[in-house]
């Protein structure tokens, strides 16, 4: 905090459409927010008093701007920032199989740093100050280290969702539950609650098919045991559901719940093949559904229920998924995507609204991060992770709602500044103590001698043997 700052202000915006993300979805513009420390010090209407904007360290005009809580990311899978555009033609179970699985196995924990480098600044410019990284690559067991390096070295707020599975996958991606419990526990106590608690680490079951009964079992209660929570892809698939009841006569839901695992701290991510038992029993459990419309549509996984996940009152939260199932990570498309998809599946142009987009992005993503106390709204004593996006441009304006250009206008390209515990990470557009242009050149030369081992094509291998 700065000594020249007498009511403790280091950092205010203002003439700006602050966006509250309360109950009421209060819009204060024109408004100001002036940020002491890591946390939120005070919200206003109009101008600033005199005292405040004078006593502030670093003074933001937010003019023609709108300033909003950073929305979460809550499932992506950090590595596949190597994969985009690899998996245009295929299903769920294919892609794996003949793009994921190839490549993954030869990762290492620079390439996967570097992928996660790429992935985590792509965030950040789409306005995520939050992102769940479900992390299931262990081939180096020092790769979930990397990628917490990166998150630390980036600011951003980040839980590493230390993903596992133990048979039914690729052989040399699979970890017996007494590896995945020893593994995650020595993450765990190097990284768990550092940077002022702005990275944490809890445990992950990858796929249903590919966790048996015993090793949920265990993980889930050591993951219990240290306060943490758990995250799984459930039904994402229709065929991944037949697997299951054809093994074990039970939908996901259905066996997640016969074996404990719902809960308040467990996210569910996809939830797209859900019938109404499980709907009634993620309701009645408190779980977190966190929906992926940009990549369930890439993949032709299906439409959830959301309409009746909201009307059960059942907390949903939104992300991208990861690069290798979307192709970018872009919160905004998500947003709007959000709402398209239920508004045509639905046949119903009232299907949701802009606020509710922003609601799950913002909210929901805290309670997937077990943080809705602290950050999703702009409040007095929350988390100063905000964002500030430009409204004055040929893509926004005229705005006649705050809410409506956020979600159906907007691009990554307007986010002029983000912020994370109270630490501008980028700043008029331009990202802070990192020279990205280097990360990038770097990112291309690992991922083109990555493909190139593996043997999958793409363009990075054309280019490299044109160069030879």
């Amino acid at each position: 905090m700065s000594a020249n700052s007498p009511l403790g202000i280091d950092i205010l915006i203002e003439n700006t459409a602050v966006l509250l993300l309360d109950d009421e979805f209060t819009v204060v513009d024109p408004g100001w927010v002036a940020v002491s420390g890591d946390v939120i010090k005070e919200v206003g209407s109009g101008a600033p008093p005199a005292g405040v904007r004078e006593g502030a360290e670093t003074v933001i005009d937010g003019s023609g701007t709108a300033t909003m809580p950073g929305m979460t990311n809550a499932h992506t899978h950090l590595f596949q920032t190597f994969f985009r555009g690899l998996g245009d033609d295929k299903s769920l179970l294919d892609w794996l199989k003949h793009c994921i699985w190839p490549g993954a196995v030869h990762l290492d924990a620079h390439t996967a740093k570097l992928a996660a480098m790429v992935g985590l600044i792509e965030n950040l410019r789409t306005g995520a100050t939050s992102v769940i990284d479900h992390q299931y690559i262990h081939i180096d067991e020092s790769i979930d280290d990397a990628i917490c390096e990166a998150a630390d070295e980036l600011g951003v707020r980040f839980l590493l969702a230390r993903g596992w599975a133990d048979r039914n996958y690729e052989p040399s991606l699979t970890e017996t539950h007494e590896q995945v419990i020893e593994r995650t526990r020595t993450v765990r106590n190097k990284w768990h609650g550092t940077n002022n608690d702005r990275i944490t680490i809890e445990l992950a079951p990858l796929i249903p098919w590919g966790c048996s009964d015993e090793a949920m079992s265990q993980t889930i209660s050591e993951s219990r045991s240290w306060g943490a929570g758990t995250h799984i892809h459930c039904a994402e698939t229709h065929t991944e559901v037949e697997m299951s009841i054809d093994e074990r006569g039970l939908r996901h839901v259905e066996w997640l719940s016969q074996l404990g695992v719902l809960g308040p701290d467990t996210q569910l991510a996809h939830s797209v093949w859900l019938d109404d038992n499980e709907l009634d029993l993620i309701a009645e459990s408190g779980s977190i559904v966190v929906h992926c419309p940009v990549s369930n549509m890439y993949l032709a996984s299906g439409v959830p229920r959301i309409l009746d996940m909201i009307d059960m009152e059942i907390p949903v939260a939104l992300a991208s998924d990861g690069p290798g199932s979307n192709n970018r990570q872009d919160m905004f498309e998500v947003l709007k995507a959000t709402i398209l998809l239920q508004k045509v599946h639905n046949l119903n142009p009232t299907a949701l609204q802009p606020e509710d987009a922003l609601t799950m992005a913002c909210r929901g993503g805290a309670q997937a991060l077990g943080k809705e106390t602290q950050i999703g709204q702009i409040l007095a004593g929350y988390k100063a992770d905000l964002i500030v996006v430009d409204l004055e441009t040929v893509f926004t304006a005229p705005v006649h709602s705050v809410a409506s250009s956020l979600v159906f206008c907007a691009s990554p390209s307007q986010v002029r500044h983000v912020m994370v515990d109270g630490q501008l990470l980028i700043k008029d557009s331009l990202l802070l103590g990192l020279n990205e242009m280097d990360i990038l050149a770097q990112a291309n030369d690992v991922a083109q001698k990555l493909f190139a081992k593996a043997g999958i094509e793409s363009r990075l291998t054309r280019s490299s043997e044109a160069a030879n």
